[in-house]
């Protein structure tokens, strides 16, 4: 039986990382997700929208998952591919080189992500969304107060 690990955020799950996930499926006949905990991705300086607990159990859900297991710190990695008797080590390709250190211990794969998506463009976007409606809230108050002004 070949083992596959991966680990990331998988915060605002969205099209590319069921695809990423179903990929990494195809390469072994086992997937192990490490989904990053809340106090890990605050240590990395990244905040979350979705905690930890509902991030694991979208990812528990997809069939393409055999395995959820929770990632705490950078150190992890050795003792998990140990622990599960990992074949292939597996990260999206913005992650290229950061894991070859890896390479004696497990095979390292490093896949291309799904263009037009990721979680840092949606949550820009809708941090934008957000700003404009406060803008627009903004602006109707004034003209609130101008009309009651006036009046």
């Amino acid at each position: 039986m070949k083992t596959v690990i991966t680990y990331g955020t998988f915060d605002l799950f969205h099209v590319g990382h069921l695809r990423l996930l179903e990929r990494l499926s195809n390469l072994g006949d086992k997937l192990i997700v490490a989904v990053s905990s809340d106090e890990f991705n605050s240590l990395k300086g990244k905040k979350t929208i979705i905690p930890w607990e509902q991030r694991a159990e979208i990812v528990s859900g997809l069939k393409c998952v055999d395995l959820v297991i929770k990632e705490s710190n950078w150190e992890q990695k050795k003792s998990d591919i140990e622990k599960y008797d990992v074949d292939v080590f597996a990260m999206g390709d913005d992650w290229k080189g950061k894991f070859d250190f890896l390479n004696d211990i497990v095979e390292v794969v490093y896949l291309k992500r799904t263009e037009g998506i990721s979680s840092t463009e949606l949550k820009t976007a809708i941090r934008d969304i957000l700003l404009r409606k406060d803008d627009f809230d903004k602006a109707f108050a004034i003209l609130e107060q101008i009309k009651n002004d006036l009046s």
